[in-house]
């Protein structure tokens, strides 16, 4: 019986460690696949969203001072 009891433990252990490597080996395939997709995205000249919304707002603000521009050209003229 005391056998069977030890059997069962090693066996218990065997899981154990064989879970804990596969949750390592997971961890490890999430962190090189974001590199990857990181590196390839890189490679590819795409901008951050943070970028993008940088460059937004200087078109914005660029297209309100073309338009406060035109109206005082336009009044400018109308004197």
């Amino acid at each position: 019986m005391q056998t069977r009891n030890r059997i069962m433990e090693d066996i218990s252990q065997l899981m154990t460690n064989a879970m804990g490597v596969a949750q390592g080996a997971k961890e490890e395939a999430e962190t090189a696949m974001k590199s990857l997709v990181d590196r390839w995205l890189a490679d590819r000249d795409f901008v951050t969203r943070e970028e993008f919304e940088a460059v937004r707002a200087m078109a914005q603000k660029a297209r309100e001072e073309n338009e406060a521009l035109k109206a005082r050209i336009e009044a400018l003229e109308t004197r």
